[in-house]
């Protein structure tokens, strides 16, 4: 008869046990909480240098911001050295794909934020951002052209990812190299948001609704024109001395704006969505219009943006903090890194 010990697993076999399957089904999309931080560091950043906020805590941020970064990316890397197929199915998904160039816009976000502290270093981050993103933005759109698979209910927000995300290139680009470098990223990125905001329209009032899980990324759409209208005043900054606003900057603004207060005005359907991952695409849009707001306040000095820039900043840190609770919470109650239904 077998001995009753040999069906006890000790507690550190459990606990390796579990970890294993937690590692493979560790997602890319876990990415976006960085894209979140380093945005809410600049958002900050921009404040405390042209709202003159009366305290500082964008430094702070941004330790938060790469240590996340360094311990998402930390076990991403063991994912793909022990669990490569896991990857390589998240790569093939018509979805997750577009999740892996957030690594890419991590290291530009964090050339923006150290742009002012240490220029060697936000270079650094700056080419290894350009390097990495252009090789996923072309091996993205390469996998959308020879898939047959691909059908009208796979377009969401996220696929604004891998090509929208050229249009961050020039924020630092044109103090890092040539500005036509800069041109070559924001021209892929803004020719790509309007031809793919057109066909995600026509999912939208053609097709089915998204699906729940899905629905926080419709905060994606905010961040196209708002980071636009950022990196348009960079180049025409660098471009023509003393710039300050022109007519295409203000339509890329307002049109950011629009699309906030259209997303805001379905906070019903967000309230009801229980906790996923997909909530910090919630994060990177509120900080992108959060930026912009303070630039516009800056540019026009009226009264409105200005306050519309404290209270859009206050609404990004409530939102952060949230994430982050929800976030430890679910990792500690065990809702995320498992497989799929």
């Amino acid at each position: 008869m077998m001995d009753q010990s040999s069906f006890h697993v000790s507690t550190g076999d459990q606990s390796r046990v579990a970890a294993r399957p937690q590692l493979q089904y560790f997602p890319i999309s876990f990415f976006a909480a960085t894209l979140g931080l380093t945005g809410t560091t600049i958002a900050f950043q921009r404040a405390e240098r042209l709202l003159e906020l009366p305290f500082a805590i964008s430094n702070i941020l941004l330790v938060v911001s790469l240590a996340v970064f360094l311990a998402i990316a930390t076990l991403y890397a063991l994912k793909a050295a022990r669990y490569r197929d896991a990857v390589r199915r998240e790569f093939d998904h018509p979805i997750k794909i577009n999740f892996f160039p957030t690594i890419s816009i991590s290291l530009l976000l964090f050339s923006i934020a150290f742009l002012r502290l240490n220029s060697d270093v936000s270079r650094t981050f700056w080419v290894a951002g350009v390097v990495v993103h252009l090789l996923f933005t072309v091996t993205i759109l390469s996998a959308w052209m020879q898939r047959s698979t691909l059908q009208i209910q796979h377009i969401n927000p996220s696929w604004f990812i891998p090509m929208v995300g050229n249009i961050i290139v020039p924020i630092t680009g044109v103090e890092h190299a040539s500005v036509e470098i800069s041109w070559f990223f924001f021209s892929i990125g803004l020719i790509f948001w309007l031809a793919l905001f057109i066909l995600f329209l026509h999912r939208m009032f053609f097709h089915n609704s998204l699906p729940e899980r899905l629905a926080p990324t419709l905060f994606i759409m905010i961040a196209p024109p708002a980071i636009g209208f950022i990196s348009y005043l960079r180049l025409m900054e660098h471009e023509m001395s003393g710039f300050e606003l022109d007519g295409f900057a203000r339509i890329l603004y307002y049109f950011a704006l629009f699309i906030f207060v259209v997303v805001l005005v379905q906070y019903r359907q967000f309230v009801r969505i229980p906790f996923y991952l997909s909530w910090w695409a919630y994060s990177f849009p509120m900080a992108a219009i959060s930026i912009a707001t303070v630039l516009m306040a800056s540019k026009t000095g009226m009264p409105f943006f200005q306050g519309l820039a404290y209270v859009l900043l206050i609404v990004l840190a409530a939102v952060i903090t949230l994430l982050l609770v929800r976030t430890i919470a679910a990792i500690v109650q065990r809702k995320i890194c498992v497989e799929e239904e």
